[in-house]
């Protein structure tokens, strides 16, 4: 747990803390590494001689795993969105010993269809699939702990207790786990990384429904995608570039970035009162930030 300040906080009256999972370990990092745990776990009973998972070609879900998998000695195969590129997540993933198939646009989308992973059971016997982004129920549990993590914190920050809770969405689960572990105690706020349209609100009550936990509780969501999923603009650029000189905690523009710009937006409305506490899950996330590092000094230098 980091206190942090800068000015637009300042102006607010506002006190936050940020929680670093981005500096829990240099490769399996951020929220990725708790969605992870409950399937590396599973794999070990069942003996499976690996894990097989989805994402694109800047997938930090991808890079956690293949990142684990090198560590803990269990073989890992990436399905990829879209056709071959090379970016610098793909190149760690190779590095990694990740197996890797590109199933173009088409053949991604038809991940939702019961019969998706027939043929990967065929061609990787034995091996465990995992979810995009590791989504289920076991990852919402772990992502429970979370919340044990924030309290353990508050000590070392001097403060007493907080007031809300904000986490960037992408698939609902890390979400979905804080409002699990929150159990009723702060609002949780959620920052949507991906348009409404995405249908993340409905994979989050399900997800809240099968933990037992009504489906509209407890939280609420905000459209912080600023047009879309990876959509950067020189706003975005301008508060990530200024936060991190002012604070020095490094951010990328995804989650965290749009995560903090929609909370700025949020003060700047005067919908939280001055004197309240924040506290805000930096989710990792680095490592997908190199490719986008020349796109936002362009953007930031335009405005």
């Amino acid at each position: 747990m980091q206190s942090v300040s800068c000015r637009w906080l300042q102006r607010a009256g506002v006190e936050l803390a940020l929680l670093r999972l981005d500096r829990i370990d240099p490769l399996i990092s951020g929220n990725k590494w708790y969605k992870l745990a409950p399937h590396i776990a599973e794999a070990r009973r069942l003996e499976a001689p690996g894990l097989i998972s989805l994402g694109g070609a800047h997938s930090n879900h991808l890079h956690a795993l293949a990142a684990a998998g090198a560590r803990f000695g269990f073989a890992t195969a990436g399905l990829l969105r879209g056709h071959e590129v090379d970016t610098p997540t793909v190149r760690d993933l190779r590095a990694f010993g990740m197996h890797l198939h590109w199933l173009g646009y088409g053949g991604y989308r038809e991940r939702h269809r019961a019969d998706f992973w027939m043929p990967w059971r065929e061609r990787y016997p034995g091996w465990l699939p995992v979810a995009e982004g590791g989504l289920g129920q076991a990852a919402v549990h772990s992502c429970a702990s979370l919340v044990g993590m924030i309290e353990r914190g508050l000590a070392g920050l001097g403060w007493p207790d907080y007031h809300q809770l904000w986490a960037a969405v992408g698939s609902g689960t890390t979400l979905a786990g804080l409002v699990l572990g929150e159990a009723g105690r702060h609002p949780v706020v959620g920052a949507l990384a991906v348009p409404a349209d995405h249908g993340v609100a409905a994979q989050l009550a399900r997800l809240l429904t099968d933990c037992g936990l009504a489906a509209d509780t407890g939280y609420r969501l905000l459209d912080a995608s600023r047009g879309g999923f990876a959509r950067l603009d020189g706003e975005l650029a301008r508060l990530l570039l200024d936060f991190e000189d002012e604070t020095g905690v490094p951010l990328e523009p995804l989650y965290t970035g749009k995560l903090l710009l929609a909370l700025r937006e949020t003060l700047e409305r005067g919908e939280i009162a001055p004197g309240s506490r924040i506290v805000a899950v930096h989710s990792g996330g680095l490592q997908g930030r190199r490719a986008l590092q020349a796109r936002l000094l362009q953007l930031y230098r335009a405005g």
